[in-house]
């Protein structure tokens, strides 16, 4: 149940956000909030219960559309946007769950800031995500060196291909046949 709430929840908190910045809601955005709900709530499913979700997955709704916002305005190179919701709504689910956590839903669990658990929680939780990224990047960083040096046309394509487009110019053919029969 916390999946599909925090997955609604994070479809709204986008969906208003993109109606306030852009003066309208979108399908891609409504499928992008639900995809950010869902990656917020990840860490925490198993630890919140009642509102919690939903207040995980509006946030992570709303923070994740500003997320895009900024990569356009700063002109970042995210054509799927994983970065904007994947990165960020990790980085919120896993520090909310400091905050969220209730160890009535889970015995094993601890109790965050607003069950009584004081911020020891958040600590670790940062903490986590610092060393989460600190070895995703340097393995990225070994992966990406480790392909740079054996692909001998390198990792990046060209802007030429790149504006014909990589299906055609990659795989030789198109993805989607928009041409009527």
């Amino acid at each position: 149940m916390n999946t599909f709430v925090a997955a609604a929840a994070g479809m709204l908190g986008w969906l208003i956000v993109e109606r306030v910045k852009a003066g309208h809601a979108t399908t891609l955005g409504a499928a992008s909030g639900a995809v950010a709900g869902l990656v917020a709530i990840t860490p925490c499913a198993g630890f919140v219960g009642g509102l919690s979700p939903i207040i995980i997955g509006a946030i992570a709704g709303a923070v994740c559309y500003l997320a895009i916002w900024l990569k356009f305005h700063f002109k970042f190179d995210d054509s799927l946007d994983v970065i904007a919701v994947h990165l960020v709504g990790g980085i919120i689910g896993s520090v909310l769950l400091g905050f969220f956590a209730d160890s009535a839903v889970n015995k094993a669990g601890k109790d965050g800031v607003l069950f009584g658990g004081g911020w020891s929680l958040v600590g670790e939780q940062i903490l986590a995500v610092v060393v989460i990224m600190a070895f995703s990047m340097v393995v990225t960083l070994i992966i990406g060196l480790g392909l740079k040096k054996s692909l001998s046309k390198g990792i990046r394509v060209t802007s030429e291909e790149e504006e014909i487009g990589l299906d055609l110019t990659q795989h030789s053919e198109n993805a989607y046949s928009l041409e009527r029969v």
